[in-house]
């Protein structure tokens, strides 16, 4: 970087002192310009626009914080442009995705080391260099094609022009004025929920509005009088022509493109009042797209010059459009079109290279989506379209009102009914802020229900209260029941909650309730064995090629211990371990209670197994109530792919039995030396059924 092109980097901090370190680090190097706090920074950028290269942003500030920032760069759309660095002492892993989240490019962790700064500034700033090249490199690329697709379709479209002997610009004239109609209607209205491709995808099918005109003969398509009656009969098949030849693509038939050009084709001669041809449509039975190009094909077609008239002025042109001598339209379009004079003459005396290419640039995206991404992307809508009516199904059926909150984000979501019930939006974003709710729960409701969650503990996440709710019309009393989601700092911060609210008159198990019921246990909130097994035989299905391994422990006499201190107590030893599991392992690993004091663990590992089970070992040891637990374990890897869970877990239990015969308290990976270690009896008690009885077997 030389002098004479030198980078502007804003640096966002409250602390002079911080600046000012920084900005000596990047001293001579590059143009360094300063914030004390966020909203200076964003009146800077807002005023500079696109002048920065790079920002260094604190995450504590006053008035708006580092966060804040970010998520108003976002609002902005500054944030896909503008790399940004975040500088903070904060070292908790939240703070970190957090900013991630909110499109943070990189993370540097005060004290300052000058050479990472230097690096981490310079790499980035060069990144994103390249990275803008590379998208203007890919924008010529589209832009060639688009152009090749504009062309291709062009021709098409005029062999049919020059075989009709209308002008050459009718083809234009209608795609132009269809994108333009398409735009003003859904400003309108939401009544026709049409993205930017869609409207680009009609435009581009609006030039094959008339390819049917293909199959007519000249002396009909050209006849400078009025048709017979027979001759008409025959000019009307066009539309069906058209829409048969775009029918018999049978490879492109589920295109975009050739749906919507169908569409045009076949019924762009119906009309509002169901008057026209070839199927007698009416109203909104008639696509919208076709109903647009109708209309764009008649203004065009009497505003121009034909070998059977003169060509109309606009005026006169939109007069007859409203008095219905050309056909009935919907009067929403005729709205537009009225409205909307001199825009419409300003575009169609010289059509924009902007207009197309906008519209080609929305069809080239739609096919780029339609290719590789689409298969994963379909079936991952599919999968969260699943998941989601799920949830609302059962939301449903409990009559409950279903609610959680992130504090990453400060939003609250609502399930369909509860939204209903409370007569609120299913999201609401800063709950806290939102009058309506509370109208309906009470003013410091929020700050209440953080604070008494705050004063739970991962091990008691779980609060209970009653609660009078404002709800259509009327108040009611409610039982509140809140989880507070837990982040993993040292120490622990509440990071959310999920909950719900059931009208006392109303009060009953839930089926969430009972499909908890059937796959966890209920003293630990463990999986129980048969879910743990489901769980474990789909990855393994589903991901035969990795790396697995099974651990089973129990607790080392534990029948002492519920003689000595009571169930009561082994309950709690129980519980303790439980959520001692729980922590120590990762959200992808599966653990889960198979009955009496033994538990098992399923986790996937990249190359030594041997400290992974040390860590999760020495975290399961522990002291409940003056009481020593120790646990014997036994672990088995995944021997070959494809092996099943049976001959996994069996190898693991013979681990485990061959830990309780050395000694207890210790663990050992399984070897061939341990499969005789069982009695003949014990081979065959892989799946028999565990009472929930905490005793040991």
């Amino acid at each position: 970087m030389t002098a004479m092109q030198k980078e502007r980097i804003l640096i966002v901090d409250d602390s002079e002192m911080n600046r000012s370190i920084l900005a000596d680090i990047l001293y001579g190097e590059f143009e360094i310009t300063e914030a004390e706090n966020g909203i200076q920074a964003l009146s800077i950028l807002q005023e500079e626009s696109g002048k920065f290269s790079l920002v260094l942003l604190d995450i504590v500030m006053p008035e708006m914080d580092g966060f804040g920032v970010l998520a108003e760069m976002n609002r902005l759309n500054l944030i896909d442009n503008l790399p940004v660095i975040m500088v903070s002492a904060e070292t908790a892993s939240s703070q970190i995705e957090r900013a991630y989240e909110l499109g943070a490019t990189d993370f540097i962790m005060r004290p300052f080391d000058a050479s990472i700064v230097h690096r981490r500034v310079v790499n980035t700033i060069l990144l994103y260099a390249k990275q803008k090249k590379l998208i203007s490199i890919i924008e010529d690329q589209i832009d060639e094609k688009e152009r090749v697709n504009s062309l291709m379709v062009d021709i098409l479209s005029h062999i049919v022009e020059f075989r009709n002997g209308e002008s050459g610009l009718h083809i234009q004239h209608v795609r132009v004025l269809t994108n333009f109609l398409l735009t003003k209607v859904c400003e309108k209205t939401d009544r026709y929920p049409l993205s930017e491709t869609d409207i680009s995808i009609i435009s581009i099918a609006s030039a094959l509005h008339d390819i049917g005109k293909i199959g007519i003969d000249d002396h009909i398509l050209n006849k400078p009088g009025p048709l017979t009656d027979e001759e008409y009969k025959i000019m009307k098949t066009h539309s069906t022509i058209g829409a048969r030849i775009l029918d018999s693509l049978t490879m492109y038939k589920d295109n975009p493109l050739v749906r919507r050009a169908y569409e045009i084709c076949r019924w762009h001669h119906e009309r509002y009042d169901g008057k026209g041809y070839p199927d007698g449509l009416s109203g909104d039975k008639i696509p919208i797209g076709a109903q647009i190009v109708a209309l764009a094909d008649v203004y065009d077609a009497l505003t121009s010059e034909r070998v059977y008239k003169k060509a109309f002025s606009h005026e006169k042109a939109v007069e007859m459009i409203l008095e219905g001598k050309c056909g009935a339209f919907n009067p929403l379009l005729l709205k537009c079109l009225a409205e909307n004079g001199e825009a419409i003459r300003n575009i169609l005396a010289k059509p924009t290279e902007k207009v197309l290419r906008r519209e080609l640039r929305g069809f080239t995206d739609a096919l780029a989506h339609t290719k590789a991404g689409e298969v994963a992307s379909d079936r991952t809508l599919r999968l969260l379209d699943y998941e989601r009516m799920k949830y609302n199904f059962f939301a449903a059926m409990t009559e409950e009102i279903q609610f959680e909150y992130s504090v990453a984000t400060d939003t609250m979501t609502i399930s369909p009914l509860g939204a209903k019930k409370l007569g609120v939006e299913e999201v609401v974003v800063s709950p806290e802020n939102s009058e309506k709710l509370k109208e309906i729960i009470g003013g410091d409701w929020f700050k209440t229900l953080i604070a008494t969650l705050e004063k739970s503990t991962p091990e008691k996440p779980e609060i209970r209260y009653e609660k009078q709710l404002h709800c259509n019309g009327e108040y009611r009393w409610h039982n509140i029941i809140v989880r507070a989601i837990w982040t993993d700092e040292i120490p622990p911060k509440v990071d959310g909650f999920i909950g719900k609210a059931v009208d006392v008159h109303d009060a009953h198990i839930t089926i969430t309730e009972l499909k908890e019921n059937a796959t966890h246990d209920p003293l630990t909130d463990l999986l129980n064995r048969a879910e743990a097994r489901a769980q474990i035989e789909r990855r393994l299905l589903n991901y035969p090629n990795h790396k697995y391994a099974l651990a089973c422990f129990d607790i080392d006499f534990f029948k002492q211990a519920n003689d000595t201190y009571g169930h009561l107590f082994g309950d709690k030893v129980l519980k303790s371990i439980s959520q001692r599991m729980t922590r120590s392992i990762r959200a992808s690993d599966i653990c889960a209670r198979m009955g009496g004091d033994e538990f098992l663990i399923f986790f996937e590992y990249d190359t030594d197994i041997n400290p992974i089970i040390a860590r999760i070992f020495k975290s399961l040891c522990c002291s409940v109530d003056k009481f020593d637990v120790t646990i014997s374990m036994g672990v088995a890897e995944m021997n070959v792919v494809g092996e099943s869970y049976e001959e996994l877990f069996h190898r693991a239990d013979l681990a485990l039995y061959h830990s309780k015969q050395s000694g207890r308290n210790q663990y050992h990976l399984y070897d061939d030396s341990m499969k005789d270690v069982l009695p003949e009896s014990n081979l065959t008690a892989i799946d028999a059924p565990v009472g929930d009885e905490n005793k040991e077997d």
